[in-house]
């Protein structure tokens, strides 16, 4: 009898949220791309660009404490080998991320957000429980869950489905996602019990049919890949009747999402900063775009209102009908984030392709390539301190992708010593710029002489 009202539940939970939600935008580990995954930082730039949940993954420490992190082992985001359940949350708490955020537990993220109703989670159990039968894990989330009152802001999703039948018990009310890579793990032992399936893009592509087979089992889809920023994927992924995408790139994951919507206008209300070297003029309308006499000034500080998009491009409203290109307005980046860099210059990296984009999105790439054997001044930034783009007379180019030059005075060591890690890029020229000439080409009548001259 307990199990069919818990079977009832998970039905009626599954059809409300059906009928109250649209197209949801979930950040993988928060803003990756941006930010070291699964920190605040992180979380709070995917919130920003539009993520109505952000995606994090559990591990238990030693102590029975849940801690926040994709691997079982920390060396790969903190520089420090540590086995979560090998060590204490103390000890693990001491652990730094690149932009300097210690290592969270699942109680200090919620204290975190507990008075941002908006703030939502996905929360990822990481456990085989072929391996470990203990529950401690799924109990501790649902003590914590439960302590800070989120049981409306989260959704709980796993590869185990023991994992999600435990909590389908002792919290009967969450909604649970079976995280899928293969048809055969979607069956009716597994899927009375959970809300969604969170389904790989190549399974859509194999079998599109699937989607259609589980609304009609009421049951919402979610899609999860290696995510790139690729407009096909994206075009192909926003045509399918999924009801939403888990990716490692939430602003493009909006930017979809209001063209699902047919919406153009949002709310930012957020600070912004130009970082040009000379004054730019603003526009009343960006569906015309005549400039007006009016500027944003280099270090200005602006309040962007709302954004707008069109024909694909972004516009910042800054004030009464005074729009900016948002490529010139950042909202991520500080002063003490680009000083080591402002002055300095830049040149293609030996033996590689330089890409131009029209403005600082992957996806507004152009044919153009970046000339080799030159100096460019940077006359802009934009991005953030893990994902910078710089702005050089041609277009925009991926600070990751060329060489800093200048670098070779004691002042400029210690900027660039005294910046986070984050923010640190190795890609430096280490030596004073020698441009190789290329050869003359002489004449007919000059290589006569020289030949001449030999034979004489």
């Amino acid at each position: 009898m307990k199990h069919k009202s818990l079977l009832i539940a998970a039905l009626f939970f599954s059809i409300i949220f059906l009928t109250t939600s649209g197209f949801t935008v979930v950040g993988h580990r928060g803003d990756p791309s941006k930010y070291p995954e699964e920190t605040i930082q992180s979380d709070d730039s995917a919130f920003n660009s539009g993520a109505d949940y952000v995606e994090l993954d559990l591990h238990l420490s030693s102590d029975g404490v849940a801690v926040v992190s994709h691997d079982d082992d920390l060396f790969r985001v903190t520089h420090t080998p540590a086995i979560v359940s090998q060590n204490t949350w103390h000890a693990l708490s001491q652990l730094t991320y690149d932009n300097g955020e210690h290592v969270l537990s699942l109680a200090e993220l919620f204290a975190h957000y507990q008075h941002r109703p908006q703030a939502k989670f996905i929360l990822e159990t990481k456990i085989d429980h072929s391996l470990d039968s203990s529950y401690m894990l799924e109990d501790e989330i649902a003590a914590t869950v439960k302590k800070y009152h989120m049981e409306k802001r989260i959704m709980i999703h796993s590869f185990s489905a023991a994992s999600l039948f435990h909590f389908r018990e002792i919290l009967p009310d969450s909604y649970l996602i079976l995280i899928v890579g293969s048809l055969k793990r979607m069956n009716f032992s597994n899927l009375p019990q959970v809300n969604a399936v969170n389904v790989s893009s190549d399974l859509i592509l194999n079998h599109p049919w699937l989607i259609h087979w589980l609304h009609l089992l009421n049951k919402q889809v979610f899609v999860w890949t290696e995510m790139d920023e690729s407009p096909s994927l994206w075009h192909w992924l926003i045509n399918k009747n999924i009801d939403g995408v888990v990716t490692n790139f939430p602003s493009t994951g909006f930017k979809y999402k209001l063209a699902k919507e047919g919406s153009r206008k949002y709310d930012i209300h957020r600070k912004g900063i130009y970082f040009g070297k000379v004054r730019t003029a603003t526009m009343m309308n960006p569906y015309v775009r005549h400039k007006q006499h009016k500027y944003v000034y280099p270090g200005q500080n602006v309040n962007v209102m709302y954004g707008v998009r069109v024909h694909n491009q972004l516009y910042y409203q800054i004030a009464n009908q005074t729009f900016i290109s948002a490529e010139f307005v950042n909202l991520d980046l500080k002063p003490q984030d680009v000083a080591p860099y402002q002055n300095k210059q830049i040149l293609a990296k030996p033996k590689s392709s330089v890409m131009i984009y029209r403005y600082p999105e992957n996806q507004a790439k152009t044919s153009q390539k970046l000339p080799a054997n030159r100096l460019y001044k940077i006359q802009n930034f934009n991005g953030s301190p893990k994902s910078m783009w710089l702005r050089i007379s041609s277009g925009w180019i991926r600070a990751k992708d060329i060489l800093f030059y200048g670098f070779f005075d004691d002042t400029s060591w210690q900027q660039y010593r005294h910046l986070p890690r984050m923010n640190r890029y190795n890609n430096l020229a280490l030596t004073a710029y020698q441009p190789v000439e290329p050869p003359a080409v002489l004449s007919i009548k000059q290589q006569l002489n020289i030949i001449n001259h030999i034979a004489i």
